[in-house]
């Protein structure tokens, strides 16, 4: 019986980093999107109506609202990887306003940062229990050993945007104090 446990949960974790590896593909390529300069002001012009007043729990809100649908069976992985590429192409829109940000390497924010770390673990078990889930319906497995493990990964993913909410709000506002980061201006 352990051994069975001991291979769902290799292949569990090995999902994992392939829906990860899948995310950050996908967000890689968006952020190489060309993006037009009418396109990146429309795009500006939203987002800063959107953060304009947004605080941590607003960026923990905003995030749980892209992450929850995430564990639809099926949808979940479509969704994910759709998050993960206008997230690219956002990037690329903001890099082609804000030049400073342009040198920065689109992967590094995900990869170096708390919060975008916090965020890329969060999707990725979305996406990959997504796969999880629907793979089991496809393949007619009875769900209900399926429930408690979503459940629990659904927790996690609060507990990890929460934070990472947070955190970003801090660096956010650290960034402006610095004068390092000016959403008015761009």
């Amino acid at each position: 019986m352990f051994v069975k446990y001991g291979i769902v949960n290799k292949v569990r974790i090995i999902i994992f980093f392939i829906f990860l590896g899948l995310f950050a593909a996908a967000y890689q390529i968006g952020s190489m999107s060309t993006v037009s300069e009418e396109e990146a002001k429309a795009f500006m012009a939203e987002f800063e109506e959107l953060v304009l007043d947004i605080d941590a729990f607003g960026i923990f809100i905003h995030n749980l609202t892209i992450s929850l649908p995430m564990f639809i069976p099926g949808f979940g992985v479509v969704w994910g990887l759709f998050s993960a590429w206008s997230t690219g192409f956002a990037f690329a829109s903001i890099a082609l306003i804000t030049p400073q940000i342009a040198e920065i390497p689109p992967l590094s924010i995900l990869f170096l940062t708390p919060f975008g770390l916090m965020e890329l673990v969060a999707y990725s078990f979305g996406i990959s229990r997504s796969f999880i889930l629907i793979r089991a319906i496809v393949k007619k497995i009875d769900l209900v050993p399926l429930v408690k493990p979503t459940l629990i990964e659904i927790g996690i993913v609060v507990g990890l945007l929460l934070v990472g909410g947070y955190l970003e709000f801090y660096m956010i506002e650290m960034a402006q104090k610095e004068g390092l980061l000016d959403i008015s201006g761009v």
